[in-house]
C-alpha cells in the first residue's frame, strides 16, 4: 500500500476580516472627523470662576464694546477702536513673540451675542489656541 502524509494543521490567525473591519472603521473615521470639529472652542466659566494666578503671564485682552468696536490692551492707542484685520494682526505677532500668553475675552454686556462670537473666531484665526471669557464677580 501506499503512504498517505498527513497535514499539520493550520494554526495561524487569518488576518484578512480584520483588515477589512479596520479600513471600514477608518473610513468611517474620516467622513465624521470634519463634522465634529465645528465650531468655537471655548472654556466656559464655571459657576464659581478662579481668577488668574499672579504667577501667570498678563493676559492679552480683547475688547467688544456695546458698538462693536474692538479694542486690545496692547500698543501705545489702547482706547482707539481696531478693526478685524489690525486686531489679528496685533494678536497673532503678539504670540509668535510671547506663544504662552493667555487670551481674554472681554465684552459689555449689552453686545450682541454674535458680535462675541465674530471676535472669538478672528482670534482663532490668528493663531490662539484657546481663549478664556472675562467676567466680573457677582459681588
Amino acid at each position: 500500500m501506499y503512504e498517505r502524509k498527513r497535514r499539520r494543521p493550520v494554526s495561524e490567525i487569518n488576518v484578512v476580516p480584520y483588515i477589512d473591519v479596520m479600513l471600514v472603521l477608518l473610513i468611517i473615521f474620516m467622513v465624521t472627523a470634519p463634522l465634529v470639529t465645528q465650531g468655537v472652542k471655548v472654556e466656559l466659566p464655571k459657576a464659581s470662576a478662579e481668577a488668574l494666578s499672579e504667577d501667570s503671564k498678563p493676559p492679552l485682552i480683547a475688547s467688544v464694546n456695546a458698538d462693536g468696536e474692538y479694542f486690545l490692551n496692547v500698543g501705545e492707542s489702547q482706547e482707539e477702536p481696531l478693526t478685524a484685520v489690525d486686531l489679528a494682526t496685533l494678536v497673532a505677532a503678539h504670540l509668535q513673540k510671547e506663544p504662552d500668553t493667555p487670551v481674554v475675552v472681554k465684552g459689555d454686556g449689552r453686545v450682541p451675542y454674535d458680535n462675541v462670537v465674530q471676535l472669538m473666531v478672528l482670534l482663532q484665526r490668528a493663531g490662539v489656541p484657546s481663549v478664556g471669557l472675562m467676567t466680573d464677580s457677582p459681588e
